[in-house]
């Protein structure tokens, strides 16, 4: 008897049961198409050849694994259907009250159910958003690359065979692949592609082909070393060694010194980090070295406590109220002029200190800075001034001037972003850049250049120097307080050769300014000194920069004593004695500013006598009290 259609569908419909409970059984994909090499044992690591589309997570698992969570499943909806059958009296009696108890308890239990899978979800995302980044820039990529060479189908997951950890950078990790039993790949040519997408420098590869599971080991070797302290003898012995123009910035892979040359290379050095990135530290380093060959510096620390090291240095000028960092800027870019114009007359074969001692401008948080001096200038400026910010304008004509006039910009950001700087313009003005702790954007964004960025990482002092198109992880010196202030007044002083400095400095701490200028009485009552009048007055903080000056008046570093008893000069030039500032112009007692005389190395000398009593310029006093160190107060107003 021959079979009809219907029997045949009855066959076809039984056998296609029978498979899929056999499959379903047997932890295999339902559709009976097998797309990994995963057994019912063991987990899959391949794709087999000739599959196409997308393979799913599951399909890597193991068969026992896929049975558990269908059994699972297929229980719980069971069990589910199950309770309604036998409630479905309950439950219509729910439908037909809404406003019965228990309909009231399951519509807050599913509410606070929702409400748990959402902050469960948004958790989920938050914690696995660096495993999320990891898998975008660094995994994918590389599997894209490493597919063909080792034949492997791009559809494989790439997180069964590449063994990536989220801290792959640090000098600990490793990184592991795990390699096709076939083999028949160039080792050379992996090595290559791994040291290339991974952005890795002085790696090791350990290759492991015997058995079934062949893998390779990949680890750093020519590392930087975990720490560069300056107390260390070899340190110190390459720091004495480094020449003027070009300050040690660490120590790179393999032991070679990381420095930039600041004749040669770049001018001006941009630091970019996040908070405890080190920022203070790598400017500190750079400072307290050029100090020490006899440089001077502006600290323009709008924080006011990032450097308490370099106050009261012979040549340092240490700025921290918003209205001295203007005129310090302000006057800075007079002095740049002037020696752009010394520059033109000496011409190219002129000897550099003929232009003047190398200056170095330290600006502290620049984002914040550049704001405030916004804000500054539309509070004071007149009718007819300038929209923009002079001490703006100066930075910026200070970037552009070039390294033939010896001023050298370090500026700090946490973001050196176009806007925060000026332009982009300003910021291609700074080809040294030192980046810590830094994010892909701002890798993109400060050094494009250099493709794929090596990642970032958390160890204290490390770094990414970026110099000419090349990137170099270094640890970076680590200088103490009382290390780089040792370092900066042992070396050779800013005045040491007889000439003057060229622009104001900050006076020095008592023992030193004894040694440099010689015996001098230290308060009212030391009667049995005779007044001795300084050797070579003092250039105070407020002193006007060489092109301000009359040429018929007095030199610069010059100042004439002016005596409280002159009523018809300025307040701010009346010199006054510690008594007489306490009781008309400073908000302090007598005693605090005796305590702060003996004490306080930034304290301003006395540019006269009355007497044994010293006197102080009231200009210096007022301005030694905005620029002290003191708690932040919470707020940015002006006011």
């Amino acid at each position: 008897m021959a079979q009809t259609k219907f029997d045949k569908q009855v066959e076809e419909t039984a056998e296609a049961l029978m498979f899929g409970i056999g499959r379903f059984l047997a932890g295999r994909d339902m559709d009976g198409i097998k797309r990994t090499d995963a057994t019912f044992w063991h987990p899959g690591t391949r794709v087999l050849p000739k599959v196409e589309g997308r393979v799913s997570r599951s399909s890597y698992r193991a068969g026992w694994q896929r049975l558990t969570f269908r059994l699972t499943g297929l229980s719980a909806t069971a069990g589910g259907g199950w309770g309604l059958w036998e409630h479905q009296d309950t439950a219509r009696a729910w439908w037909e009250n809404p406003d019965a108890a228990p309909l009231a308890a399951l519509q807050t239990g599913g509410i606070s159910a929702a409400s748990a899978a959402a902050a469960g979800g948004l958790a989920y995302g938050l914690l696995t958003r660096e495993r999320r980044e990891l898998m975008r820039e660094w995994v994918t990529p590389l599997h894209q690359a490493l597919a063909v060479p080792l034949g492997i189908a791009e559809q494989t997951d790439p997180r069964r065979y590449l063994h990536i950890s989220k801290n792959f950078s640090d000098d600990d990790a490793e990184i592991r692949v795990d390699l096709p039993v076939h083999l028949r790949f160039s080792r050379d040519v992996v090595a290559d592609l791994i040291t290339q997408k991974l952005a890795l420098e002085g790696v090791t590869f350990s290759w492991h082909p015997a058995g079934r599971k062949p893998y390779v080991l990949v680890k750093k070797t020519r590392k930087p070393p975990k720490k560069a302290a300056f107390k260390a003898p070899k340190v110190r012995e390459l720091v004495a060694k480094a020449p003027e123009s070009a300050p040690l910035i660490g120590i790179g892979t393999g032991g070679k010194t990381v420095a930039v040359d600041l004749d040669a290379e770049s001018p001006h050095i941009l630091v970019n980090a996040s908070t405890g990135g080190g920022k203070s530290v790598t400017l500190r380093c750079i400072t307290c070295q050029m100090l020490h060959h006899g440089s001077q510096a502006f600290i323009l620390d709008y924080k006011r406590i990032s450097h308490p090291w370099a106050r009261g240095i012979p040549g340092v000028t240490y700025c921290a109220d918003i209205a001295d960092i203007h005129d310090a800027l302000v006057q800075l870019g007079w002095e740049g002029r002037r020696r752009t114009r010394v520059a033109d007359e000496l011409g190219i074969d002129a000897d550099p200190d003929a232009i003047g001692p190398r200056l170095l401008i330290l600006l502290e948080e620049v984002n914040a800075t550049l704001r405030q001096l916004a804000r500054y200038w539309d509070k004071i400026r007149e009718s007819g001034d300038p929209k923009t910010s002079p001490a703006i304008d100066a930075l910026m004509e200070i970037l552009f001037m070039g390294r033939q006039i010896r001023m050298h910009v370090l500026l700090v950001a946490q973001s050196a972003t176009a806007r925060a700087l000026g332009g982009p313009e300003v910021r291609e003005q700074f080809a040294t850049r030192i980046l810590a702790r830094y994010s892909m954007n701002a890798w993109r964004m400060l050094a494009p250049e250099i493709h794929p960025a090596p990642k970032s990482t958390k160890h204290p002092g490390r770094a990414q120097v970026v110099i000419g198109g090349t990137a170099r992880e270094t640890q970076v010196l680590f200088f103490t307080d009382a290390e780089a202030r040792e370092w900066a007044t042992t070396g050779r002083s800013a005045s040491s050769d007889g000439t003057r400095p060229a622009v104001p400095a900050q006076p020095a701490p008592a023992e030193l300014q004894t040694a440099a200028d010689g015996p001098q009485t230290t308060g009212p009552d030391d009667h049995d000194q005779a007044p001795t009048p300084p050797t070579e007055p003092e250039t105070p903080a407020h002193a006007a920069l060489p092109d301000q000056r009359d040429d018929a008046a007095d030199p610069p570093g010059t100042i004439a004593s002016t005596s409280s008893a002159n009523p018809a000069g300025d307040v701010d030039d009346q010199a006054v004695g510690l008594r007489q500032a306490a009781e008309h112009h400073l908000p302090y007692t007598l005693a605090a500013l005796r305590y702060a005389r003996a004490n306080d190395p930034s304290f301003p000398s006395s540019v006269d006598k009355r007497g044994a009593e010293l006197l102080y310029r009231v200009g210096d006093l007022k301005r030694w009290a905005r620029n002290r160190p003191r708690a932040a107060s919470g707020t940015t107003d002006l006011d």
